[in-house]
Order: structure tokens, then C-alpha cells, then sequence
């Protein structure tokens, strides 16, 4: 078989291939369509279960049918997506109005993720069905095929609410993510009819009826102002508080109690506030909390923090609001799929294309209800004109030989091989014309229908009719009744499922607080082997001396409310506040040094730390691996900076010690290869932290500097080399920038 090989451009083919991943991603996965609210996933999986039957008044299904049935027929992805769309549809403390009904663990408020689907059981919410799913069977949207075109699925849902802004929507798609927030059905409901009444509407006059966003889990949004420059933009940052009671408590103190959060903290930040409010306690920032208890339970949020007797509350509160999540944002960028691309809207813009798509499934629902009407209207015309030569048709049908000899009679008057009683009944027979739905209908009518009561309600029936046909056509035909159409409809809804508002909206001052200074004191600095620091008190450390000394690798005084210096090989000086390390016990464990500073253990090494304080009454001896040397004065490096660069090194070069000057008097440069150079620490000269420094020691091409070592006034010192110690002492005292001398293992 021969080949065929196109040649063709290898970025062309990335591009293309990457825009149809991206639109398949951006349509068909992760954004919501404006007229519905849903994503595909979520359409689907309500639309399975409509097919499934699991109505709001039928018993629950198992989640795990759900899914394998919506995997199976309509959403060819993982299963996993497909339950977690589920689940949030469930979760009240997610959504403005939950669409599923869930029976089991469908996770909670802290974070606490579902059961699996195996266990789980669901079915449809009253308001799903009926505002939602109810027409459906009315041909009021377009069906396309699914993905393997052997089952039909609906494009869209005839939702009658405007549920992008009921619920809301999150995703996260190429190159673009959706966040609306959730709002109160009733405000919706009424700012769509307002919008009904009047098309020119502009968004301030909406916002009069939709005052802003409510979030199932409450709070106070601070920001209302902001409000109509967001609603009109689409985009923009809403700014939320939680709810902060105070009650007496026990001895007394005083309570704040947390009984609504802002919806950004759902899920695990409850638990990183918890600790953040912890962490503000043990680092001194704040010395009223007594006590702090989560006692939150099904029946509501419930954060207790026990204060102090004489802790300023109103101060206490403003520093949680600035210092935790208590006050966060809501970012809004109100992006969704219009008219098959995505389009960032306003409020106006999305009340548009819901109205527009209600005329659009309203009109195709009494178009098709109208037909049935007048269908009904023909049939029932014909039965009461039957009844009333019903003697002549009875003839009729006696004297044929077959139903089609009967049904031409009726519908074309032709009597050929009918026999008639008489030749009046044969003219009469000529003369009948029903149509062919008619004339059916009379031939499967029952005897029971001659009775009078059931003429008098056929009818009946029939003036009923003449009315429904009368009324519908005036709804398609005038615009002003469609809307009132709709109007009824979303005020019945209103009325059946609207809540009372849950967020309050206001204009709130930024909170403001006066952090207390923590009192000064000297502490002990002490840091282990593997970069565990913390501060304890001084009569902590006395006690627990020898212990300290021999379990950490820097140990040294230093003032609360000053910084901590690190020097590592790279060159770099990294700086901490004493405050944020943990100031407690001699066996707490401490907090690693990366987690408070931009020092990163992974690619740096620590060679000495000390307290800034101390630096600036001390010189500092710099020396690489390639024997470059220089003395720094304490004072450079007294800086505000987290990170700032210690010394100046060549291409290839690194830092090999660090060592504060206080009683050294020489030197000891040990190289790779054995050579030991020993001088005295007053030829090394002062220089600038961003100098390279000057010349050590003359190093051979291959070899480099090992270990830095120094001698006090005594001379005393030994270190291991080779199978023996080395006594420094008895090295001799050369000069600078010499070769050394080469001693034997």
C-alpha cells in the first residue's frame, strides 16, 4: 500500500490543534450558557434524571446510576466530574438554590468531601422540575445527537429563571475563567419583570429590585458602592465580611462569636483561619484570646473565641478582619457562553438574553400547544356534527363492506357499494364531508358517546377549546401578553421558592486596629540541624543549657523586636523578624526557616545565622571556594529587606564561610588537595559587601578550598585530618596570597 506523507508546517499544526482544544474546553466543559445557568455537565445530568423519572415525589436512586447512566449516554468523560458536578448541585452552602436533592454524605461546609456514589442516593429539587424540566416534553428546545449519535439530548434546558445569577457559576476554562456570584431568587425574579416592563431599563433602575449578591453561607458585603460599576462591567472584586456576634461569657469575659462566614471561606480556609487566629496568639500579635472552639454543627456556623476581661473587643474584632480570612474578596468576572461564544456581561446583558430566550421557548410552547388545540377543535367539530346525523351514520356503517368503503363515504360522499334503507339516506350520505381526522374519529367512537350527559360534555369540551385557541393565538400574536404569560409564571415561582435575603448589603469603613507593641525583652534564638527555629525565655534556656547547646546548631541572644540574619553559600543574606518565629516552650518544636523567610533549604546552604543586632557592632570574614577573602563591617548589612545579596562572587564561585570577627586573631585556609595556609586576620582587608574581595590563597587549577578555620589569642585549636588531629598552633604563620603548606593525612 503506498504511503501518503503531507508535509506541513509543525507550529500551523500546534495552533490548530490547540484552538480546537481550547473552544472545546471554553463551549463544551467549563463555562455556563447564559440562558440556562448550566454547564453541559450539569444539563446533563438533570436531563438524565428527568429521563430516569427520579421526580422531587419518587424515592431516591443511587448516585452511581446517575453518573454510569449520564457517562454512558450523554457525557463521555470521567466519572468523577460528573459526581462532583452532582454534589455541588446538592450542597445548599454552595449554591443560592440546590437543583438536586441529596440523601446521604454529600460532604459539608468545612471541606469534608462526599461519600462515594456507591453509597449516595439523589433525585430532582420541586424547583428543578417545574423550572427547569417541566416543558421539556413540548418540543420547546432544539434536541441535537449525543456523542455517539444513538440518543438525543436537549441543547439547552427551558429554564424559566434566570439561573446564571440564582446560583451563580466557577470555572475555570483556556485562557479565560468564569466567577458569578450567587443572588436571591426573589430579587431576580423581580428584576426580570422589571426588565419585562421596560427593555430600556438601565442597570442602576435594576439594582433597585437586585440590590446585590446573596450568598447562601450570609455575611455582609462592604463594598455597595462598587456594586453598579460591577453589575454594569461584569467584572470586578465584591468585598465580604463575616458576621461577628458578642455575648457574655463565663468569669466575665467576653465571647466573639463567628455565626457567618464569607462565602470564599467555605471548604478547608475554615480550618486555615481556625489556625491563623491560633497562630496570632502564639506569636504575640494579640494577647486577648483566651480560648478559641469551632462548635459549628449542622444548624449553622458557630466560632467561638474566648476573650480576655480587659481585651478590647471592637479591636479585636477590626484585627481579624485585617489580619485572617474573616474579610476576603469575591473576584467577579461574569463570563458565559452567549450565542455560542464566550462574552464577558453585565447584569442588563444577562436579564436580555434570558428574556429573550423565554419569548423563544414561550412561543414554540403554545405554537405546538396551539396546534394540539386546534387538532382537538376538528376532531371534536366532527364528533358533535356526527351525533347529530348519528342515525344516518350508523346506516352507513352497516352497509359497508370494509372501513375504507366507509371512511370515503364519510370524508368524499362517495356511496358506491354502500347499501342504504332508503334512497333519502343514500343523497344525504353524498352529501357529508368530514376530514380525515374526522372521519377516524367517528369510526372509533364509542356507543357510550351517544348518551346526552356525554354530548353535553363533549361540548362543553369543545367551547373550552374555542377559548384556548382564542387565548393563545392572542399570545403570540400580542407581545404584551407573552410577557404577562411570563410574568404569572415567575411570580408562581416566586412565590413557591423565593427565601428571605441572607447577605446583607452596606457601605462599611475599612476596619482599622491598633496592633499593641509587643513588650521588649531579650529571648533565645535556637535552631536545629534541620532548620527548626524558635525563641524561648531566658530562664527557659539557663535551665535547659546543656541540652539547648548540644541539640542546635545556632544558639544566641537577641532582642523580640529585632531581625534574624542568614548567610548562606549562594551569597545571599535572608532576614526574619524575631516576632515571627513561635516564642514557648524549650521542647516545641519550632518552625522551619523557609516557611518565614525566601530562603529555599532545597537549593541553598546555611552557613551561619545570627541576630542582625549584633552584626552591627562586629565585623564579618567572607571567604569562597576560590580562596577569595574580605572583611565586611556589621553595619551593611542592618537592612529592611528579606533578601538582599551579602557579597559579590566571580562566574563558578561560592560562598565557604561566614564568620562574625569578635576575638580571632589568624586565619586557617584548609584546601581539597591538603595544603593549609595560616595568616594573621589583620591582613585580610575591609571591604564593601558588594566587593569580590582579594586573593587568600594561590590554589593549583584542580584544587579548591575545603574548610575555614580560625585560632584565638591562645593559639589553641586542633581539627580531625586524615587518621589524627591536627594541632593549628603548630602551623606556621606565613602571609597572604601565599601557596600554604602541604601536610601529609
Amino acid at each position: 500500500m503506498d504511503e501518503k506523507i503531507i508535509k506541513t508546517e509543525y507550529s500551523e499544526v500546534m495552533q490548530k490543534s490547540f484552538i480546537d482544544y481550547a473552544m472545546s474546553v471554553i463551549v463544551a466543559r467549563a463555562l455556563p450558557d447564559v440562558r440556562d445557568g448550566l454547564k453541559p455537565v450539569q444539563r446533563r445530568t438533570l436531563y438524565d434524571m428527568y429521563e430516569l423519572g427520579i421526580r422531587y415525589d419518587r424515592p431516591y436512586r443511587k448516585c452511581a446510576r446517575i453518573v454510569g447512566d449520564t457517562m454512558g449516554k450523554y457525557h463521555p468523560h470521567g466519572d468523577s466530574s460528573i459526581y462532583d458536578a452532582l454534589v455541588v448541585m446538592a450542597q445548599d452552602f454552595k449554591k443560592g438554590m440546590p437543583l438536586v436533592d441529596g440523601h446521604g454524605n454529600f460532604g459539608n461546609i468545612e471541606g469534608d468531601g462526599a461519600a462515594a456514589m456507591r453509597y449516595t442516593e439523589a433525585r430532582l429539587e420541586q424547583v428543578t422540575q417545574e423550572a427547569f424540566l417541566a416543558d421539556l416534553d413540548k418540543d420547546v428546545v432544539d434536541f441535537g445527537p449525543n456523542f455517539d449519535e444513538t440518543e438525543k439530548e436537549p441543547t439547552v434546558l427551558p429554564v424559566k429563571i434566570p439561573n446564571l445569577l440564582v446560583n451563580g457559576s466557577e470555572g475555570i476554562a483556556v485562557g479565560m475563567a468564569t466567577s458569578i456570584p450567587p443572588h436571591n431568587l426573589g430579587e431576580v425574579i423581580e428584576a426580570e419583570k422589571a426588565y419585562l416592563k421596560n427593555e430600556s431599563i438601565s442597570t442602576a433602575e435594576l439594582m433597585k429590585y437586585l440590590t446585590g449578591p446573596d450568598f447562601p453561607t450570609g455575611g455582609i458585603v462592604t463594598n455597595k458602592d462598587d456594586l453598579l460599576s460591577i453589575y454594569e462591567t461584569g467584572t470586578g472584586k465584591i468585598r465580604i465580611r463575616g458576621k461577628v456576634e458578642v455575648e457574655k461569657g463565663k468569669g466575665g469575659k467576653t465571647n466573639v462569636v463567628i455565626t457567618e462566614i464569607p462565602y470564599p471561606m467555605i471548604g478547608a480556609n475554615i480550618g486555615k483561619f481556625l489556625s491563623d487566629v491560633a497562630a496570632l496568639a502564639e506569636t504575640k500579635k494579640t494577647a486577648d484570646i483566651s480560648d478559641i472552639s469551632n462548635q459549628s454543627s449542622k444548624e449553622g456556623i458557630r466560632i467561638v473565641i474566648e476573650l480576655k476581661r480587659d481585651a478590647d473587643v471592637d479591636n479585636f474584632i477590626n484585627m481579624l478582619y485585617k489580619k485572617t480570612r474573616l474579610e476576603d474578596t469575591f473576584g467577579v468576572n461574569m463570563l458565559a457562553i452567549a450565542d455560542g461564544r464566550p462574552e464577558t456581561l453585565g447584569l442588563r446583558a444577562i436579564l436580555k438574553a434570558h428574556v429573550d430566550f423565554l419569548y423563544q421557548v414561550t412561543s414554540r410552547k403554545y405554537e405546538n400547544l396551539l396546534t394540539k388545540e386546534r387538532n382537538r377543535r376538528e376532531i371534536q367539530e366532527g364528533l358533535i356534527k356526527a351525533c347529530n346525523v348519528i342515525d344516518l351514520i350508523i346506516e352507513i356503517l352497516r352497509g359497508s363492506r370494509d372501513r375504507a368503503m366507509a371512511k370515503a363515504c364519510l370524508v368524499e360522499g362517495k356511496t358506491d357499494g354502500i347499501r342504504f334503507k332508503s334512497k333519502e339516506a343514500k343523497v344525504m350520505a353524498g352529501q357529508l364531508s368530514f376530514t380525515e381526522n374526522q372521519a377516524n374519529a367517528i369510526l372509533e367512537m364509542r356507543l357510550y358517546k351517544l348518551i346526552g350527559l356525554e354530548l353535553e360534555a363533549l361540548i362543553k369540551e369543545h367551547e373550552e377549546t374555542l377559548a384556548n385557541i382564542y387565548r393563545y393565538e392572542d399570545i403570540l400574536e400580542r407581545r404584551e401578553s407573552m410577557a404577562q404569560v411570563i410574568v404569572n409564571e415567575l411570580d408562581e415561582l416566586k412565590k413557591k421558592f423565593a427565601r428571605p435575603r441572607r447577605t446583607v448589603i452596606d457601605n462599611c469603613a475599612e476596619a482599622v486596629f491598633e496592633e499593641r507593641k509587643p513588650e521588649e525583652m531579650d529571648v533565645m534564638f535556637l535552631m536545629d540541624r534541620f532548620g527548626y527555629a524558635k525563641t524561648i525565655d531566658l530562664s527557659v534556656y539557663e535551665r535547659n543549657k546543656e541540652a539547648a547547646d548540644s541539640e542546635n546548631r545556632f544558639v544566641f541572644q537577641c532582642r523580640n523586636t529585632g531581625r534574624i540574619c542568614l548567610f548562606t553559600n549562594k551569597g545571599q543574606l535572608y532576614t526574619i523578624k524575631v516576632s515571627d518565629l513561635p516564642y514557648g516552650k524549650f521542647r516545641d518544636k519550632g518552625t522551619p526557616v523557609d516557611n518565614v523567610s525566601n530562603y529555599d533549604s532545597t537549593k541553598e546552604e546555611l552557613l551561619n545565622v545570627c541576630s542582625q543586632s549584633d552584626l552591627n557592632l562586629c565585623r564579618v570574614i567572607f571567604t569562597t571556594k576560590m580562596g577569595m577573602i574580605k572583611v565586611v563591617d556589621g553595619g551593611e548589612f542592618d537592612v529592611m529587606k528579606r533578601t538582599v545579596a551579602a557579597t559579590r562572587l566571580q562566574d563558578g564561585d561560592e560562598v565557604k564561610d561566614v564568620t562574625v570577627l569578635k576575638c580571632q586573631q589568624t586565619v586557617v585556609l584548609q584546601t581539597h588537595k591538603g595544603f593549609f595556609l595560616r595568616f594573621a586576620v589583620e591582613e585580610i582587608p575591609e571591604k564593601k559587601k558588594a566587593a569580590v574581595g582579594v586573593r587568600a590563597i594561590r590554589l593549583s587549577p584542580d584544587d579548591f578550598v575545603e574548610a575555614v578555620h580560625f585560632t584565638g589569642p591562645g593559639g589553641e585549636g586542633s581539627i580531625p585530618f586524615g587518621d589524627r588531629q591536627l594541632e593549628l598552633a603548630r602551623l606556621k604563620i606565613a602571609k597572604r596570597d601565599g601557596k600554604g603548606t602541604k601536610v601529609r593525612a
